[in-house]
């Protein structure tokens, strides 16, 4: 790459933030603002949208705003990541990548438009540059990349034959195939980011070269509001969030449990928020469980329903503590690190990227994962203590900011 020049970095995320809210799309959206708003970057965002005749002049493409593009596609292949529509990928986004002619694309996912666009670039623009951030396990694992067996059980290490048992409808020659396959495309890749340091031990075990992959946290916006994080000797009711999808896997069931097993004293003294959507397409025995934990708890838990991501600032400062308390391991949860810039510790489980990126006992709090006995005992304690909330914020860290974000993968960039 020339690094006199202005450079073209095109940006591709599974969904846009606008329409999808996962981390992922959020993390790959402010990537995509942060470097468009360099002198050195002309940057292109390029995202899925989900609504069939919403293209353009009958190709796949439509535009939400400018530089941003989306993208249709149906009857994805969430076994291999292949894109079924091969007009979508060897024609249209040929011709979208040779008219662009991009110096770097940096994939923040290859859901939806499919594993196989990584071979389009290589073969449209060769000396292009390919970036591909990993924001969960779904190579490894086929359960929704959770890396825990359909039997609940947190799983250390995929192979052919433990997959197999957990979709028996898929031979253990399949899962060798697909492991090979997808590795077929990861090796047209220049360079993987990692947002933690536990998400790339995996990916290094899984096979991939360990000098391959950096660990580069999300960026993060500027607080605008006030930090409201002095000493308090007060009693008060002590205030709790929840923020993100409710999943089976998101641990919310597990904080409820937590929440009823504390003394009736106890659960005077706290409140928990919780805000989120997506229950509704979470399975049938797992929407009554919440639902009816829910009411039952209904003078000591509030829900809120979905929420924008420019909100949650706001919903954040209102609260004393953020709740992470996730059954699967995580990678670089966005809540935690919303929290963090907001000055509010975090108890968490104490697994994988979430026990990585918040520090026991001195910026937050860690559980036994999965066990609400564990969460309630540490409810009870922050319940009883109303000087350890300051304390631990004292501790916490400034996150990276979205422009420090941008100058560490422009270093990145660099370096290829």
């Amino acid at each position: 790459m020339n690094s006199t020049r202005v450079k073209k970095v095109l940006i591709i995320a599974h969904g846009h933030p606008e329409l999808n809210k996962g981390g992922g799309e959020i993390a790959a959206y402010n990537l995509f603002k942060a470097l468009d708003e360099r002198e050195d970057y002309e940057a292109l965002f390029m995202g899925r949208q989900s609504v069939p005749g919403a293209q353009h002049g009958g190709t796949p493409f439509s535009t939400i705003a400018e530089k941003e593009v989306l993208f249709y596609g149906e009857g994805f292949d969430v076994f291999k990541f292949t894109q079924p529509n091969k007009r979508l990928l060897w024609h249209n986004f040929r011709e979208f990548v040779e008219q662009f002619k991009p110096d770097i694309v940096h994939f923040h996912h290859y859901l939806h438009i499919g594993i196989d666009a990584i071979r389009v670039v290589k073969n449209v623009c060769p000396d292009a540059k390919i970036v591909l951030t990993l924001h969960e396990y779904l190579a490894i694992c086929h359960n929704s990349g959770q890396m825990i067996k359909t039997n609940k059980k947190l799983c250390y290490q995929s192979s052919p034959a433990d997959c197999h048992r957990c979709f028996p409808d898929q031979s253990p020659q399949n899962f060798f195939l697909r492991e090979l396959y997808i590795k077929s495309f990861f090796k047209l890749v220049d360079q993987f980011i990692a947002p933690s340091q536990f998400l790339k031990d995996r990916y290094v075990a899984w096979g991939l070269e360990e000098n391959k992959i950096s660990v580069l946290e999300n960026g993060q916006e500027p607080v605008i509001l006030e930090r409201f994080d002095k000493l308090d000797n007060s009693p008060k009711q002590v205030r709790l969030a929840y923020f993100g999808q409710l999943t089976q896997f998101k641990g919310l069931d597990v904080l409820l449990d937590a929440v009823d097993l504390l003394p009736g004293k106890v659960k005077k003294r706290l409140h928990l928020d919780v805000h989120g959507s997506g229950l509704e397409i979470q399975p049938i025995v797992f929407q009554e469980r919440v639902t009816d934990m829910l009411n039952k708890l209904s003078k000591h838990v509030s829900y809120h329903g979905p929420y924008e991501p420019h909100e949650m600032a706001e919903l954040i400062q209102e609260v004393d503590w953020v709740i992470v308390p996730s059954s699967w391991w995580e990678n670089s949860p966005l809540v935690i690190q919303e929290a963090f810039k907001n000055g509010k510790p975090v108890i968490c489980s104490d697994i994988g990227g979430m026990a990585e990126k918040v520090r026991n006992e001195i910026d937050g709090l860690h559980f036994r994962v999965g066990k609400a006995t564990s969460l309630s005992k540490v409810l009870e304690r922050v319940a009883e203590n109303p000087v350890l909330q300051a304390r631990l914020a004292a501790n916490i860290k400034k996150p990276v900011s979205l422009i420090e974000s941008a100058q560490e993968h422009h270093l990145l960039y660099q370096n290829l």
